[in-house]
Parts: structure tokens; C-alpha cells; sequence
């Protein structure tokens, strides 16, 4: 059993019917030194409400946006994504919603100056620590614009000693968290279904006249109309019907089917929609320090695919950052960040027809996203481009074709690309005076 408290040590004590636990002040945790909106304080002297997540667990964090580092580290802070898009912001919310009306985003400062760009275009790589200021006193400084908390981000140094010349590399795959609720994947069990939800319907009026046969012939007729399911993929012989008097496929059915202008067969639209893809990122660093020169200098990449085409973010990344103690009472320093990303995503805004990829769950898995000639060769346009089954020109939507009319999920994908790049140069520089008096006795 594990028995934790606030400001208290961590303690694992093994189970038994008395137990007598006594908690150790946690010293490491009082003695952390922490960034604050005025500088630096040790944690044990400070009275506001903050807290500090250090670099170690920031690097364990895979993420391309250091915002989803957040989630779950800290106190009364909520983080949502909210389409999984590789690079993009998640929105911070610091106690709840502060305004109806208004902006709930945190204020952002890093190395001490506000900051108005791009939190993607900040490499996790180069983040010493994230230090939340949640409360009125701790946000006090920055006056309104803190009203909805301060984020503090302060970028890494150089250290004292030799110059470290750090490398690393991380490969992953990124694939869909969350598998897919159990559907119907077979055509045959669709169109069963299918026909019997039809027959069952007219059952009652066939019954009473004494003709099964023609509630059978009825329900596969309406079965294949525009009404329901739109078309087959089904060839059976002549005179025979696609399910028998049984409610089962025809077992001379095959799979495939020709009206003599298109050829129909299913496709898996989960597997063409979903994919797994590798995300790399590599970084390097050279830092140091001496009695007067501190220095870190950094060069990132990142390549971050999406789980649905043409999705993920790709990122450039260099920063440095220098100070040099040039008299006792004169230091001079600089920072300096340059970031390049493209960002490859979908469009999710409001009014799309195929605003997510989840719309792919509304077909029947007796459907086909492309067309195919007669002779089941796939179609091209004149551009080279797929030709994507959009559906019969102005036929309603229904249940399982053509549910949005004359579009297609995974075309919409495809072909409706979004893509736009940023670069982000920052300048931060540092000009400190130090003014004293001297007394000489004589």
C-alpha cells in the first residue's frame, strides 16, 4: 500500500490488519528552488498557489506540443485536445472558465518576457521547466493579463564545467488510441440483416394472403433500391434471388458485381482511413558555463504523422542563448529562437460535410470508396487522381449510400488538403547594471 500526503514523503508499506504509518517531511520537495512571476524562490518560502514540472518529466511526455505535457501533471489544471492533430495547441484552462465572453486562455512567458506566438514553434527539448501560477497573489505582476493564470517556461542553460555536447533520437509509431466498437464487417451478414429487417416489416399483409415467396422477392427488390441499401456487390445467377426464402446469402452468390458500367465490390474503409505512422525527432546540444560566460545552443527536428492521410507536423528548431559577465557591474546576454513548421491537417471547422474521420462509421461495409470500371479496374480522372464513388447524382441520403449526398470520406481527405507553414524568429535581449557604493577610510 502506498501512502502519500502534501508536503510529506512517500511512503510503501506492506498490508496487515494494524498499521501505525508515519510520514516524513519531504525536505527535497520544500528545498526546490522554483520560478516564480519576480524570479526564483524556494518552494518552502513561497505562499501562493504554483506548481513546477521539471524537465525530467517533460522529456518522458512524446508530444509535439509542450501544452499536452500539462495533462495530468498539475493540480486544478484541465488540458483538451481536440482532434488529436500532431503539433496542435491544447487549450489550458487554469481553475475553470474564467469569462463567458472573453478569452480563458493562460498567459504565457518565457525566459521572463510574455509570449504571443506559436507554442508549437517551442521545442520540449529546450525547456528547462514549466513553473503554473494558479492563484491571484502569484499572478500579481502581470495585472489582467494574468487573469486566467500564467504559464512561466523557462529554457535551458548552460551548466559549469566542460561543454556537453548532448544528442538524442526518438522513434515511435503513432496508431489510434482507442479501437473500434465492434461492427459489421461482412457483406454478407450486412445485407441478411439487412433483408430481414425489410421482410419482417411486410411479413404480416404476405402472410395473411399465403405468399411467403413474394415477401421474399419484395424484400430483395426494396433491399437493393435507392430507399435502402442503394446497390450490390453480389452476382448471382439469373432468376435467383440474393437471399433465400431462409433469410441467408445465396450460396451461388459471388463476390463482385457488374451493371455493365461500374463494378462493385466492398472495401475495408477503416483500414484505408486509419493508419499507423512513425514519428521521429532528433535533437542536439552543445552547452557550458565558465565564471563569466554562460552558453546553450540547440538544433531540433521533428516529423510527426498523423493516424488519417495527410495529417502531422513538421518542425525545425534552433536556439541560442548566451550571457557574458563583462565588468562586475555590467552582464550582457541574448536569446535568440528560430522555428520553421508545416503543419498538414484536415479541416475540422464547423459547416464541413466530413468534419471527422468518424463519419466513415455511417457506410455499410457492402460499400466501396472508389469506382471501377466493368472490367473491375480501378478508375482515374484525367490528372491521375482516383475516382472516388461519390454516390448516383441526386439521390437522397440515406442510411448506408450515399449518407451525405455526393460526398465521401476518405476523398474528402485525399484531395481537400490543408497545409501552411510558420516561422517564428525570437529575440530576448539582456542588458544588467549593477550600481553600488564604496567607502575608503583613510
Amino acid at each position: 500500500m502506498v501512502v502519500s500526503f502534501i508536503g510529506m514523503a512517500t511512503q510503501e508499506v506492506p498490508v496487515k490488519a494494524n498499521l501505525n504509518v508515519v510520514l516524513k517531511s519531504d525536505t527535497e520537495q520544500l528545498e526546490e528552488v522554483m520560478v516564480v512571476a519576480y524570479g526564483t524562490a524556494k518552494k518552502s518560502a513561497f505562499t501562493g498557489s504554483a506548481a513546477t514540472i521539471k524537465n525530467e518529466k517533460i522529456a518522458t511526455r512524446q508530444t509535439s506540443n509542450v501544452t499536452n505535457a500539462l495533462a495530468g501533471q498539475v493540480a486544478g489544471v484541465q488540458t483538451t485536445s481536440n482532434n488529436g492533430q500532431p503539433g496542435k495547441d491544447a487549450e489550458v484552462r487554469i481553475r475553470g472558465i474564467g469569462s463567458i465572453s472573453a478569452s480563458n486562455k493562460p498567459l504565457y512567458v518565457v525566459d521572463g518576457v510574455p509570449y504571443d506566438g506559436e507554442i508549437s514553434a517551442i521545442s520540449t527539448s529546450d525547456i528547462e521547466s514549466m513553473t503554473v501560477l494558479k492563484d491571484a497573489a502569484s499572478n500579481a505582476l502581470y495585472g489582467a493579463r494574468g487573469a486566467n493564470g500564467v504559464i512561466l517556461i523557462t529554457t535551458k542553460r548552460g551548466k559549469s564545467g566542460e561543454a556537453r555536447v548532448t544528442f538524442d533520437a526518438k522513434w515511435g509509431v503513432n496508431k489510434r488510441g482507442v479501437p473500434n466498437y465492434e461492427t459489421i464487417t461482412d457483406p454478407a451478414t450486412f445485407y441478411e440483416l439487412n433483408y430481414s429487417s425489410i421482410y419482417n416489416a411486410d411479413l404480416k399483409g404476405y402472410a395473411a394472403a399465403g405468399d411467403l415467396a413474394k415477401a421474399n422477392a419484395y424484400a430483395n427488390q426494396a433491399m437493393l433500391s435507392s430507399t435502402y441499401l442503394g446497390y450490390q456487390v453480389y452476382s448471382i445467377p439469373q432468376g435467383q434471388q440474393l437471399i433465400g426464402m431462409d433469410g441467408k446469402l445465396n450460396p451461388n452468390a459471388t463476390l463482385g458485381y457488374s451493371d455493365g458500367t461500374y463494378y462493385y465490390t466492398p472495401d475495408n474503409w477503416s483500414d484505408e482511413i486509419f493508419e499507423n505512422n512513425l514519428r521521429q525527432e532528433y535533437n542536439l546540444s552543445i552547452s557550458g558555463a565558465t565564471e563569466k560566460m554562460n552558453y546553450y545552443m540547440s538544433a531540433g527536428y521533428l516529423d510527426d504523422k498523423g493516424i488519417v492521410p495527410n495529417s502531422g507536423f513538421q518542425r525545425y528548431s534552433a536556439r541560442l542563448k548566451a550571457d557574458y559577465q563583462v565588468k562586475p557591474w555590467l552582464k550582457m546576454g541574448g536569446n535568440v529562437s528560430f522555428t520553421h513548421y508545416d503543419s498538414r491537417e484536415q479541416d475540422t471547422e464547423g459547416g464541413t460535410s466530413m468534419q471527422t474521420s468518424f463519419m466513415h462509421q455511417n457506410y455499410g461495409s457492402h460499400l466501396s470508396y472508389v469506382c471501377s470500371c466493368a472490367q473491375g479496374n480501378i478508375m482515374v480522372d484525367n490528372r491521375g487522381f482516383l475516382r472516388y464513388d461519390y454516390g448516383k447524382p441526386g439521390q437522397d441520403s440515406n442510411g448506408s449510400r450515399n449518407t451525405i449526398p455526393n460526398a465521401n470520406p476518405l476523398a474528402s481527405y485525399m484531395l481537400d488538403k490543408m497545409k501552411y507553414s510558420v516561422m517564428w524568429l525570437v529575440e530576448n535581449g539582456l542588458l544588467i547594471l549593477i550600481f553600488g557604493m564604496e567607502s575608503r577610510q583613510k
